[in-house]
């Protein structure tokens, strides 16, 4: 992985890592809302979800996306 020197102003780094973690098994926008918020206001969030894209990374809220949409959204080889 490479060096995150965003994450110093990263909204997140403030708040309850939790919110970024939704249980396994959560259905929905519900369960993500609140973190995708505080992405949306986020300084980093193009940063943060182009590290969660490229360095592959399958669980939690990166940049305002949860694991489903990097998915979607991730480009194919």
């Amino acid at each position: 992985m490479t060096a995150t020197p965003w994450v110093a102003d990263a909204l997140c780094a403030e708040i309850d890592p939790d919110l970024f973690m939704p249980e396994k098994g959560a259905k929905g926008r519900e369960d993500t809302r609140a973190a995708i918020a505080v992405c949306q206001q986020c300084p980093v969030q193009a940063a943060c979800l182009e590290y969660a894209l490229v360095n592959d990374v399958r669980y939690g809220i990166w940049g305002g996306q949860s694991a489903q949409d990097r998915d979607r959204d991730r480009p194919t080889a």
